[in-house]
């Protein structure tokens, strides 16, 4: 299923360690890796535009914003988030969706963290069955053996299944240089209070091979199961995103 000091407000990132967990945090942001209906069937997420604040270790607060919008049969997911004078992170994902089925088209990544940051963008090829990975100046080309998404595109996908009962847990999305399984588990439901309400949730749970992640997120099914909490911890430092608006 997601943006980094004020001196007097934030401590300064020192380490690779932090550096790297802020901008799996960003990245977090921007995301989110949910009885079958017949295409003419399928219910349908509707676009939207959603805030965001965000908080990385407790003290690096942030903001951010999703928007989904349609124009024909193409769809745009876009997710930009910052923590002022500190770090930026943007996320773009464009795919087509027919029925249940979403199909990823092409996505990027960016962040910034003081200044330095990396770009990661994917084309999908999907009638040769292949995704072109770019990052640090390379591109690798994947062979995809199943479908396949970006972080945007997978948690549109999620969010289909969940809305249209077929949610499996079982996806794959497309990494820097590499195919990765990313499977999911239902948690069970409950009800959450964030900024902008209080809202009946279902929780899913990314599933880490490494003991010392893990990935958590609340989606409303009154708002076609978009995350209103996300809580991720990585490489020890925590980070938690809440909805504030919905426009």
């Amino acid at each position: 299923m997601m943006s980094v000091a004020l001196k007097t407000i934030l401590k300064p990132i020192k380490s690779v360690r932090s550096t790297a967990a802020m901008s799996a945090a960003l990245v977090t942001v921007g995301m989110m890796s949910m009885g079958a209906a017949t295409i003419a069937q399928a219910k349908v997420i509707q676009p939207s535009n959603a805030d965001y604040s965000f908080t990385v270790e407790d003290k690096y607060k942030g903001t951010a914003n999703r928007s989904l919008t349609k124009s024909g049969n193409t769809w745009k997911y876009n997710v930009k988030a910052r923590v002022a004078g500190v770090a930026t992170a943007s996320q773009n994902s464009a795919f087509t969706l027919n029925g249940n089925t979403v199909t990823p088209i092409s996505a990027s990544t960016t962040y910034k963290i003081f200044g330095v940051g990396r770009t990661h963008t994917l084309n999908f090829n999907n009638a040769s069955k292949q995704v072109s990975s770019a990052y640090r100046g390379k591109t690798v080309n994947l062979k995809v053996a199943q479908p396949t998404f970006d972080d945007l595109s997978l948690e549109m996908q999620i969010r289909q299944d969940l809305l249209n009962g077929k949610f499996t847990g079982n996806y794959y999305m497309a990494k820097h240089d590499k195919i990765e399984k990313t499977p999911f588990k239902k948690s069970g439901a409950t009800k959450i209070t964030v900024p902008a309400g209080t809202f009946d949730t279902v929780r899913v749970d990314r599933v880490h091979d490494d003991n010392s992640r893990s990935t958590s997120f609340w989606l409303a099914p009154s708002l076609d199961y978009l995350p209103v909490k996300v809580v991720q911890i990585n490489d020890g430092k925590k980070m938690d995103l809440e909805l504030t608006k919905v426009n």
